[in-house]
């Protein structure tokens, strides 16, 4: 399948059978979730899975540590089958390929991890592995593998190939490392024997924490499997998401980006909440990208230097503070406001303020006004009398406008900059600002413009749009500037008229983030005409430019969902680190529930916090345990005291 960048169309796959719900083929994108309950407490889980199944779920994971959670798995499916609920269910297996071949015979499916289920998982990072010895590793996985798959053909039980990019075997990191094209390779191992033995009864996940990745892991997979004649469906998903509106939108932005590519036919967001907080989201997440389906096509030409795979962002000449090098700013649109209050944490980099200039502007702050109130602006407040009447000029060295009789300086005036649109592009000429904003959509894209882009000093694209895919059309905006090799900044600016919180947060991260992932965009400005709040609007744009790993802002917690292994109250613990730690802007702190999910799903993380036995904690630094066992009450302590030890605290102001 040659890939549509522009328009949306889902990759077509084999069919997949999952007890009565099918997966891939012509199906509707499949909402799948997993209890956090302990698989031997069969009254607890029996419960939540009732839950979930109220709030939608279509399939549910439980995890199946050993024949013990199996046969209490076996318990909790016969009695759903009892209850007359259809729904299927999934074994999550780590490190215990005999647990795997019991639960194939009892529940729909089983979920299995290439980086435990045949090789050992990574306990160094320099082991080295012979081309013999790399040969014979791959023999055992078809050993293990291959009696697995026959066991799954004879019931009807389908499989999940799940690769974690922080659970790689010791052979694959010691030949590719944690890299996306080491998750490829775990992957394809296992569908090579499968397609060997004739079982295509399989669904795929690529997952991790840092969207970026996991993104380009899926669409190298995706490469991988087309050369080799493999069409099987894909389970999306961002492990480790945290909680809260950075989880969302983390999720939405990683799960949102594959999905416009059309790619993806089940999903799970990962939130260390309550299971069924879960369910709304990906519903949402789904609906809104499936609303472009059948929009009008949008015209474009691939630039032949882009990659999907590569992390590189497009080139661009720097205007100010945008561009160039420099990190993505803010824009913060209070065009359609009353309010100029600024986020006590998270404050924009402009602020657009329509056609007038308020009276009651926080100092400091960078405005951008349409150019005919800029104009009026400048005329009233910083000079007597036009530059063409000779009563001022302005001198680029100072960027002061001065004359003989009247200087303003800069702490006297605002920082204040000109919007133009393409019908007042005539006057841009004449324009003396240092910086210069320009509304554009794909649509007003001319040569004549792209001309004009070229060869025109200190212009900021704010490229909006009202396209069904504003996706496609955005994306085919930067192809036509990278054809062109046109280098003007370019800050994606999206709009919207949303009530919920939660809305605007999922509809943003796909926006924004399918650009921001594929390195297009030097800023952004989301725009609502709802009733969410300015300043929270604000943190939205931060948490946006965060989760595509372009701009931290804030502490960044990687914690897992929770499951039967977690061995903490998972959100209140990620709640008291958050706590102490969330004014450490500069760290990636890790909560993970266990040992499955420590070390390797926190590979991002800075510093780490993981269940080591009921009531006791390890803590990590980068991937290095250093400090074993420590009782819980005692833990947050402790690793605050570990930061301190290593210089990497200060102090909340």
């Amino acid at each position: 399948m040659k890939r549509d960048f522009f328009n949306h169309t889902r990759r077509p796959t084999v069919e997949v059978r999952v007890g009565d719900l099918f997966m891939g083929g012509e199906h509707p994108v499949v909402v799948q979730t997993m209890t956090n309950t302990n698989t031997l407490d069969v009254e607890g889980s029996m419960a939540q899975c009732e839950r979930l199944i109220a709030a939608g779920a279509q399939l549910i994971r439980l995890t199946t540590q050993g024949t013990r959670e199996v046969e209490c798995l076996r318990e909790i499916h016969q009695r759903l089958r009892n209850k007359g609920y259809t729904i299927p269910l999934s074994a999550d297996i780590h490190f215990n390929p005999r647990a795997a071949e019991l639960a194939a015979t009892i529940v729909e499916k089983v979920r299995i991890n290439p980086g435990n289920f045949a090789d050992r998982q990574c306990a160094s990072e320099y082991l080295e592995y012979s081309d013999e010895e790399y040969a014979r590793g791959v023999e055992r996985v078809r050993a293990k593998v291959i009696p697995f798959y026959q066991l799954c053909k004879e019931h009807g039980t389908a499989v999940r190939i799940g690769v974690n990019h922080g659970s790689l075997s010791d052979r694959i990191m010691a030949r590719y490392g944690d890299t996306p094209e080491g998750m490829v390779e775990s992957c394809m191992e296992y569908l090579r024997v499968a397609v060997e033995v004739g079982f295509t009864n399989i669904v795929i996940s690529m997952k991790a924490s840092n969207t970026l990745l996991m993104t380009k892991a899926v669409r190298m997979l995706v490469a991988a499997m087309e050369r080799e004649g493999m069409h099987f469906p894909l389970h999306l998903g961002v492990t480790e998401a945290g909680d809260g509106e950075e989880a969302r939108i983390k999720s939405a932005m990683g799960i949102g980006a594959l999905l416009s590519d059309g790619l993806g036919d089940t999903i799970r967001v990962s939130l260390s909440e309550d299971p069924q907080a879960e369910l709304p989201v990906a519903r949402k997440l789904i609906d809104y990208v499936s609303s472009c389906v059948g929009h009008t096509t949008i015209e474009g030409k691939v630039c032949p230097r882009f990659s999907p795979y590569s992390t590189d962002r497009r080139e661009t000449v720097a205007v100010s503070n945008i561009g160039g090098g420099q990190l993505p700013v803010v824009i913060s649109d209070r065009s359609q406001v009353a309010d100029m209050s600024l986020h006590s944490r998270f404050t924009p980099d402009y602020i657009y303020v329509g056609r007038c200039v308020p009276d009651n502007l926080p100092r400091g702050i960078k405005l951008i006004v349409d150019y005919p109130g800029w104009l009026e602006y400048f005329d009233y407040h910083s000079f007597p009398g036009r530059e063409e009447d000779g009563g001022s000029s302005y001198d680029p060295n100072t960027e002061e406008y001065v004359n003989s009789s009247f200087y303003l300086s800069r702490e006297e005036r605002l920082d204040c900059f000109p919007l133009f649109t393409v019908e007042s592009l005539n006057m841009m000429g004449s324009c003396k600002s240092p910086v210069k904003f320009l509304r554009v959509t794909y649509a007003e894209l001319s040569e004549e413009l792209l001309a004009f882009l070229k060869t025109t000093l200190g212009v900021v694209v704010i490229l909006a749009t009202d396209h069904l895919n504003g996706v496609g059309e955005q994306r085919a905006f930067f192809h036509a500037l990278m054809n062109a090799d046109c280098t003007v900044p370019v800050v994606l600016h999206r709009a919207y008229a949303e009530e919920e919180a939660e809305d605007l947060q999922i509809k943003g991260g796909v926006d924004f983030g399918t650009l921001l992932l594929d390195g297009f965009g030097n800023g952004i400005m989301m725009s609502n005409r709802g009733q969410v709040g300015i300043t929270d609007l604000d943190s939205y744009a931060f948490a946006v430019l965060q989760a595509a790993r372009v701009r931290m802002s804030r502490t960044e917690f990687i914690s897992c969902p929770g499951c039967g292994r977690t061995l903490f109250d998972l959100q209140a613990t990620v709640a008291r680190v958050k706590q102490h730690l969330s004014h450490l802007t500069h760290l990636k702190i890790g909560v993970m529930g266990c040992i499955v999910n420590g070390p390797g799903e926190m590979a991002d993380a800075d510093y780490g916090y993981v269940g080591a036995e009921r009531g006791k904690i390890s803590l990590y630094r980068k991937k290095e345990l250093v400090k074993k066992n420590i009782p819980q009450e005692d833990a947050v302590k402790e690793l605050i005291r570990l930061i301190k030890e290593h210089g990497d605290w200060v102090e909340p102001e």
